[in-house]
């Protein structure tokens, strides 16, 4: 099963986070996800994800999610990956500054069925925060 739910976390990562392709949302994860820490101002399930990578790329658009290591267990997956992108559009409340960032990320999502079921993160927002020149 851990090299099932790798591949199909490989898959959202480049698809979804790294390609932009939203509308497979619907097929990789789970139509009752729960997501434990959702982007500030979005609810914590699959609508969720779905209006948070909008927002992303909106910001971002070459967004580009690189996994430096991906770990697998049982039906739960961690990974340590980087967000990079240029900060083309408002992002929480902040305009443009034309900068490119990298921001670390570390992911547990946990699989049911074959899809996302549940999600943890940390996100470093303070490094964002200091290359967007905000902090």
């Amino acid at each position: 099963m851990s090299n099932d739910i790798k591949a199909s976390h490989r898959r959202f990562v480049e698809e979804v986070q790294s390609q932009g392709n939203i509308d497979l949302v619907g097929e990789l994860i789970h139509e009752e996800m729960v997501n434990h820490t959702p982007f500030p101002g979005q609810p914590g399930d699959r609508e969720g994800v779905r209006q948070t990578f909008v927002a992303i790329r909106a910001a971002f658009p070459d967004h580009d999610a690189e996994v430096i290591e991906m770990i697998a267990e049982g039906d739960t997956v961690a990974t340590y990956k980087t967000f990079t992108g240029t900060h083309e559009g408002e992002f929480m409340g902040i305009p443009p500054t034309g900068r490119r960032v990298t921001i670390r990320v570390m992911d547990f999502v946990r699989y049911r069925d074959g899809k996302i079921a549940e999600h943890w993160n940390i996100v470093d927002q303070v490094g964002l925060m200091q290359q967007l020149d905000v902090a």
